[in-house]
Formats: structure tokens, C-alpha cells, sequence
């Protein structure tokens, strides 16, 4: 007969439920809640400590997950993103998927669900996904899916691909060493791969092409954005242009590029092309094809500049106001370059359609008017001399240009750091503090920019679910959950006690952690098998494949809190999403299992 749960048990599954009560009502920020949640637990603690602790112990468990490695290894994996971001490391691998997004778009997320798969079989996931998150990211900013549709079905794909072999997660590693400490032989590496592997055909039609519909455009339109500016781009000889044909370099051109008034032949060195698109395009069109949009002794300027002080080359968008002296002049009369050290790359006039020939006829024979914005490359201080000494407003479209000199060396600490982990030599929390430490001492990534990585919501979220955790296993509402479990399955067939083993540790990994489901699910699945006289192994599956169908919300595992500021994710995303992917999984993880081992 099974007891009553204590004090501590219930209270500890009401704050859990409450918790997820309020993510899901959405009323309140998840910071908020998460605070909240950790100052109950405290609080209550506080005044009534759990059997034979201290007060304070109850305030040092709310409080662990501030601490914990957990929260450490998040925050240094955002900063290792964030290094393969502004170094620009990643943009060869990013152009690579954009023309297979092309192509087509759902051949390219197919391609990048297989990829996340097959490499989270053999490479922990997380790190899987560290890699892939700034790539599309970087692939939404270039107008490819936006990140809030890929993420979600990346992160699930990753999942399921560890969960394929023993060595894809931690926690599979846990389940399997528990299990042989209770007597049970140990597996192979692809013991269980052939189920997992029928169960991921069957939920990739669900990841590939109805997840993304499921899931918002959560992308901010900027107004910035939308407008178009005009450049001459001048070929180099090192240039992608040079010798070649408009049609020979149109596929690798940016999205958003259009080429104006161009003459059949090759382009040649010293030739101008007229060229527009937006802010980004423009930025990635001179960067691909290696042209100038400005005087090479002012770009060398600027580049030795930068080589001198370590700033970064920003590019900001100026409007003219009706004070400034550029009006009536144009582009070579201003003496821009001269005076303050900055380059003009393109302009931009809103009230003057496109095509107009007083405006495009020739960029450099373009007379400023008011309300025309600027694109001007340089360093902070000489924008900021520039915007007040020829009186320009500048707008929010400033952006900074990759330390592209860093980029071999941010792509190294990364895969020094995922090959540490992946191999086993280092745990993944070691070796991406180190990765992170080594970014800030090699300036892959500025101190001074590093809140720029982080989030505060995915950090305070950590925190809290660490400690709702640590408080359902020490009150003893886990162990109950189980008990009241073994006593219902005595009524149920054998696939339908596989089902519930695996819905029970799926409940408890979605809201407690994969270590606390896998701790108390496995002996569970023990002794469920010596109480109805069924093999072990089945069951202690079910518990494996359940501490990994972590889909339902974004506190079960630590790459849902990954994408969750990167695709702008509320909690009722990981819900609507994850559920069906749970209960698709569930069912046909629990008939591979019932007909491999004949139940």
C-alpha cells in the first residue's frame, strides 16, 4: 500500500506545477517566474527545512543553481558562440547551407536535421548545437528560414540523434552504468540503434515539415532594413569579379543584390559597378566578392587604424539633417574621407524613387540632400566625429564588422573544445570554460561585450530549474511518483507498462532534469520487471529513451535553453511543439521495444 507523500513532496509538486501554470499562461515574464520561483523554494525552506537540514541548507539549495555547472557550462557555451560570430568564422560553412537553402528550402532544412542526427550519434549534442545555432542564425540575418523555424526542429533532431547510441549523451551513459551496477550486462554502442532509428523515420515527416508551420516568424522587421542603398563596387585584382561574367558569380551573390546598367563582357580591375541592396548586402557583397566601395587608401586607413588600437570597424547609417554642410555636394567634393578618416559605402535617398537619373545615374555625381542616410564604415571615434562635425543623425542600424583576422583562431578553440568534450577527455563543462577563457584572452571576444552573449532569462531559468530539481528528489516526491507508478502498472499489458515507464520518466525530465529521471526512473524499471516477471533491459530502455524526450519545455535540457533567446521562444513554443513529439516518440519507441523483446 502506498503512503502519503510528505509536506515537503507535495509542496515541492505544487511549485513545479504552479511553475509550469505560469509559463504557460504567459502572463508574466519567464525571469519573473523563474525569480519567483526560486524565492518560494527559499523562503519556505527557510521556515520549514526538510528532515534533519539547517535553514540556511534550504537557502543554499534554492540558490545552487547560480553555481552549478550546469549554468556555467550554458553561459560558456553562448560565448563561444558568440566568437564564431564576430570573427565571421562561421560564414564559409553558412554560405555552404545558404545555396542549398537556395535551392530549396526544405531540401536545406532536411539536410540540416540529417546533419544535426548524425553528428549528435557520436558527438555529445550540445556542442552539436553550439555549432549550428550561430550558423543559422547568421542564415536568417541573410534571408534564408528564419532562426525561430530551425532552431526547434534542429534542437529536436539533435536529441534524437543522441539518444541513438550509448555514448550520444551523458545521460544515456548514466542510465546504462546505473543499470549495470544493478546487475544488468553492459550494452554496446549501437545496442539500441535500430529501434531509435525506426522511431526518427517516423518523427522526421513531424521535425521537417510541420514543426516549422507550428512555430512563428519571431524575427523584428527593423526600418532599417528595408532600405536600399546604392554603391559603386570597384574591382580589385584579387577580386571574384575579375575575369568573369555577371552570370558566372550570380549564385554567390547575397539575396537582395541587384547589379545596374552592367556591359556584356568580363569585368575588369579598376571598373566601378553600380550596385544596391540593403545595409547587410551591401556589407556581404564586399566581402564575398573581395571589391571596394570606397578609396583603397581611406579602407587602408581604416585597417591600419583599427591594427593600431583594437577597435572594431563598425558600419552605421547617418541621416543628413538640414544643418549639415554635405548638402549640394557630392561624395568626392565633401572631403569626407580626408577630414575625418571614414568611408562613405553607400546612400540611400528615401523621398527619390529608384531609377531616377538626378539620383543613380552615377553614385559618385550624387548631390546630398536632406534626409538622405549614409552608409559610412570606420571606427567609433571618427563616426562620432564625423556625425557632429558635418551634423548627421545616426540611426539604430550600426552594425560591427567580423575581426575576420580571428576567425582561424575562434574556429580553433571551438573545435579544440568539441573534440575534448566529444572524446571524453575533458567533461563538456570544463572544456567550454577553458574555450570561453581562451576567447577572451586571444580577443575572439571583448570583456566589454560580453553581455552580448548572454542571456538573463535563459540564466535565471537555469537556475530555477536546478533548484525545482534538487528539491522534487531531496522531499522525496520523485521516489513517491515512482512508488504510486509500480503499484498502477500491475493492470497494464507489457507495452502499455513500457509506455507508462517511459511517460513517467519523460514527465520527470521535462521538469525536473535528465539526471534526477534517470537516478529514480532506472531502479524503478528494476523493479516493475521483478514484480511482473519481465527481462530488465526493455525497461531500463524505456527509462534511457525517457530521459530524452526532453521537447516540452524549454527547462528539460540545456539546448532548449540554447535556442531559446537565439529563436525568441516563449514556453508555450516547447509545449505546442514538444508534446506531439513526445507522445509520437513514446509510441513508437514502446512497440520497437514490445517486438524486439517479444512482450
Amino acid at each position: 500500500m502506498i503512503g502519503i507523500p510528505s509536506y515537503h513532496a507535495m509542496a515541492a509538486m505544487a511549485v513545479t506545477v504552479a511553475m509550469f501554470v505560469a509559463f504557460a499562461r504567459g502572463r508574466m515574464s519567464i525571469e519573473i517566474i523563474s525569480l519567483l520561483t526560486i524565492a518560494v523554494i527559499a523562503v519556505g525552506l527557510y521556515f520549514f527545512p526538510l528532515d534533519g537540514a539547517q535553514p540556511t541548507d534550504g537557502i543554499a539549495l534554492a540558490f545552487s543553481g547560480f553555481g552549478h555547472y550546469a549554468l556555467i557550462t550554458i553561459c560558456a557555451l553562448m560565448i563561444l558562440g558568440r566568437g564564431l560570430v564576430v570573427t565571421g568564422a562561421l560564414e564559409p560553412a553558412a554560405r555552404f547551407l545558404e545555396r542549398i537553402f537556395k535551392f530549396n528550402l526544405q531540401i536545406g532544412l532536411l539536410f540540416s536535421l540529417v546533419l544535426a542526427f548524425v553528428l549528435s550519434m557520436f558527438v555529445n549534442n550540445t556542442p552539436v548545437l553550439v555549432l549550428l545555432i550561430p550558423i543559422f542564425v547568421t542564415l536568417a540575418a541573410r534571408g534564408a528560414m528564419p532562426a525561430s523555424k530551425t532552431l526547434m526542429p534542429l534542437n529536436a533532431a539533435s536529441l534524437i540523434g543522441g539518444l541513438a547510441t550509448t555514448i550520444g549523451t551523458s545521460t544515456n551513459i548514466l542510465v546504462v552504468s546505473i543499470a549495470v551496477d544493478l546487475g544488468m550486462p553492459m550494452m554496446g554502442v549501437f545496442h539500441f540503434t535500430p529501434i531509435v532509428l525506426a522511431a526518427a523515420l517516423v518523427a522526421l515527416p513531424y521535425i521537417w515539415l510541420v514543426m516549422p508551420k507550428m512555430l512563428d516568424d519571431n524575427r523584428v522587421e527593423q526600418v532599417h532594413e528595408a532600405r536600399k542603398f546604392f554603391t559603386r563596387l570597384r574591382v580589385t585584382e584579387n577580386s571574384l569579379l575579375n575575369g568573369r561574367e555577371l552570370s558566372q558569380i550570380a549564385s554567390r551573390l547575397p539575396a537582395g543584390i541587384e547589379f545596374h546598367d552592367v556591359k556584356p563582357g568580363l569585368f575588369r580591375p579598376g571598373q566601378r559597378i553600380k550596385v544596391s541592396g540593403t545595409h547587410e548586402a551591401i556589407e556581404e557583397v564586399i566581402q564575398v566578392m573581395r571589391g571596394e566601395a570606397a578609396p583603397s587608401w581611406v579602407l587602408e586607413r581604416i585597417n591600419r587604424a583599427h591594427n593600431e588600437t583594437g577597435e572594431d570597424i563598425q558600419v552605421v547609417e547617418m541621416t543628413v539633417t538640414a544643418d549639415s554642410r554635405l548638402i549640394s555636394r557630392t561624395l568626392p567634393t565633401s572631403g569626407i574621407a580626408d577630414l575625418y578618416g571614414v568611408a562613405v559605402v553607400g546612400i540611400h535617398r528615401p523621398e527619390t524613387l529608384i531609377g531616377q537619373k538626378d539620383q543613380y545615374s552615377d553614385v559618385g555625381d550624387i548631390r546630398m540632400r536632406e534626409g538622405d542616410v549614409l552608409l559610412v564604415m570606420g571606427l567609433q571615434h571618427d563616426l562620432e566625429s564625423f556625425a557632429n562635425g558635418d551634423s548627421l543623425l545616426m540611426l539604430e542600424g550600426r552594425r560591427e564588422l567580423p575581426r575576420r583576422s580571428k576567425a582561424w583562431l575562434a574556429a580553433g578553440i571551438m573545435g579544440g573544445t568539441v573534440a575534448l568534450a566529444s572524446v571524453g577527455l575533458l567533461p563538456i563543462a570544463i572544456a567550454s570554460l577553458a574555450g570561453a577563457i581562451l576567447m577572451f584572452l586571444t580577443g575572439c571576444v571583448k570583456f566589454d561585450r560580453v553581455g552580448r552573449a548572454l542571456s538573463a532569462q535563459v540564466i535565471v531559468l537555469v537556475a530555477a530549474s536546478i533548484a525545482i530539481g534538487r528539491i522534487i528528489l531531496e522531499s522525496g516526491a520523485a521516489a513517491w511518483l515512482g512508488e504510486l507508478l509500480a503499484v498502477g502498472l500491475i493492470y497494464l499489458s507489457p507495452a502499455a507498462v513500457l509506455a507508462a515507464i517511459m511517460l513517467f520518466v519523460t514527465l520527470l525530465t521535462n521538469f525536473a532534469s535528465n539526471a534526477t529521471a534517470a537516478t529514480v526512473g532506472t531502479p524503478i524499471a528494476f523493479a516493475v520487471a521483478a514484480q511482473l516477471g519481465l527481462p530488465p533491459e526493455p525497461l531500463v530502455l524505456a527509462v534511457l529513451f525517457g530521459c530524452n524526450l526532453s521537447y516540452a519545455t524549454p527547462i528539460a535540457y540545456q539546448t532548449n535553453m540554447l535556442i531559446m533567446s537565439e529563436g525568441s521562444y516563449d514556453f508555450g513554443d516547447y509545449v505546442k511543439t514538444g508534446v506531439p513529439l513526445v507522445l509520437i516518440m513514446v509510441t513508437v519507441l514502446s512497440a520497437g521495444l514490445a517486438i524486439t523483446y517479444s512482450l
